[in-house]
């Protein structure tokens, strides 16, 4: 079906269906690979006899690897097709966990690593290519935000899919249970995504054009929104507990911010639709999870305010994500969207080696409530990102 034949189709057709399935399975069985390890840390360390910090290398590995190629698997999804590159990643990163469940050992546990974040390189690059080209532009934002809500909810039971697995097959079981989902989800993607056909010739200057200043700029854009998600994810019940908040309730605080996080999506997926300027719609996305953010690191609120401020800020960020994608989506010259999303996405794999560091630094110096306000200086600063291509198309 033509691109002109699904813009005037009113409903989600037969095939934009199979295909939003496919990839949204892909997707959310990328950030279930990302948390492979980490819930079967505290077994692990016992089964295989090493420090947390050597455990903690594995996941180390993972994002450098990940980081570093998927530029060029980018421009590898231009060259030879989506469907062949998505496919060949889902099946890598299934005989990756495969190789570990089989052979044990922390030696494999770092090579199993290394090869999963290489076949993380592939999962962005592939999936923005494949929606960009089978989904009708009218329903474009909506199918970006079911994208990312699908990664969420991977990412949401991976720590109990592992552990209840290796409650049943221990540690080594459950990963090898995680390796086969990816043979599963690679059936499915093959069947339902349209066959590859052989890439148009590159213009000249077709590499230089996916390094221009604003794919660049677009870059340091998900860079700061990794900044600005990763530590209040990561520290924000840490430094809630810090500051003298039950667990019980700092925990139903994040889980507000989470959940508030994917439900903004989808409501972020209809407004993208709708818009016209998507870096607005990210600026003040933005702005009121900043705003959100430095109430928490400035007022004490009580316990049910600091949920729905939380829940708010969640779905303040949530909402900007659809349009997030929508921008890159204008920047990107004909042919070249693997390429350019493989690009931009190394920002949100950078900023998950950096936030970390600078989170940790902050809670271990005792400044607990600096999380929340250097996560609120985080998203003023994406906030002001999100309007510079609008700022630099009206020059």
């Amino acid at each position: 079906m033509s691109t002109t034949t699904l813009d005037a189709t009113p409903g989600w057709t037969a095939p934009e269906r199979r295909l939003l399935g496919a990839i949204g399975a892909a997707h959310a069985l990328s950030h279930v690979h990302m948390l492979v390890f980490a819930p079967l840390f505290p077994l692990l360390h016992a089964e295989l006899g090493v420090s947390y910090l050597e455990l903690g290398l594995a996941i180390t590995l993972f994002s450098i690897v990940s980081s570093i190629t998927q530029p060029p698997v980018g421009f590898l999804v231009d060259r030879i097709g989506a469907r062949r590159v998505l496919t060949a990643g889902l099946l890598l990163g299934g005989a990756a966990y495969g190789s570990f469940a089989l052979g044990g050992g922390y030696g494999w546990m770092l090579a199993a690593a290394a090869f999963a974040g290489l076949a993380n390189s592939v999962y962005h690059p592939a999936d923005y290519a494949l929606l960009n080209g089978g989904i009708a532009a009218p329903r474009m934002g909506r199918a970006f935000g079911l994208h990312t809500f699908s990664g969420y909810a991977g990412g949401a039971v991976a720590p109990s899919l592992m552990l209840g697995l290796a409650a049943v097959m221990g540690a080594q079981g459950a990963v090898g249970v995680a390796g086969l989902l990816a043979f599963a989800a690679a059936a499915a993607v093959w069947r339902a995504c349209p066959v590859d056909v052989e890439a148009p010739k590159r213009a000249p200057g077709a590499t230089r054009a996916a390094l221009s200043p604003t794919i660049l700029g677009l870059t340091g854009f998900f860079l700061l929104v990794g900044l600005s998600i990763g530590g209040m994810s990561s520290f924000g019940l840490a430094a809630l507990v810090a500051q003298g908040v039950g667990l019980g309730m700092a925990s139903a605080a994040l889980t507000a911010f989470l959940a508030g996080s994917a439900g903004g999506v989808l409501l972020g997926g209809r407004l993208a639709d709708k818009a016209t300027r998507h870096g607005l719609v990210a600026a003040a996305g933005f702005a009121g999870a900043a705003s959100c953010a430095a109430l928490v690191a400035l007022v004490p609120l009580p316990g049910m305010a600091l949920v729905l401020v939380l829940g708010l800020c969640g779905i303040c960020t949530g909402i900007c994500m659809p349009s997030r994608d929508m921008m890159v989506r204008a920047a990107a010259p004909p042919g070249q969207s693997g390429a350019v999303f493989g690009m931009v996405s190394t920002g949100l794999n950078v900023s998950g080696i950096v936030s970390p560091l600078i989170f940790g630094w902050l809670m271990d110096s005792g400044a607990a409530s600096s999380v929340f306000l250097v996560a609120a200086g985080f998203m003023a600063a994406t906030a002001l990102a999100a309007l510079v291509p609008g700022w630099r198309a009206a020059r």
